[in-house]
């Protein structure tokens, strides 16, 4: 049984980020909506929360989010990336444009 509660996500919509807030630290996938598009932009993970499964936590959040509007994940964010990749239970339920990348 694990020490740490299971993380809450919390969607910052103002700051364009799904937050996790645990033992006064706050995790955070920051994302850009674009038309029909949400676009994974960065994962950050404090130390003090490293090892907890948080970044995948806040990756499914976004997964959860595009499902529930209808949207293509674009996961330019290296962590969110490789997340999905290794989680084909989970990017298989969304459309994900593999191809896009910040670079245009």
């Amino acid at each position: 049984m694990s020490d740490h509660p299971a993380p809450e996500v919390s969607d910052d919509v103002a700051h364009h980020r799904l937050v996790v807030e645990q033992d006064g630290a706050v995790a955070e996938l920051v994302y850009q909506v674009e038309g029909d598009r949400l676009i994974l932009v960065h994962t950050g993970v404090p130390e003090a929360l490293s090892g907890r499964g948080i970044g995948g936590v806040l990756v499914r959040a976004a997964v959860d989010r595009a499902d529930r509007d209808g949207v293509t994940v674009v996961p330019w964010c290296p962590f969110a990336r490789k997340w999905l990749q290794t989680h084909p239970e989970v990017a298989g339920t969304i459309d994900i444009d593999w191809a896009s990348s910040p670079d245009g």
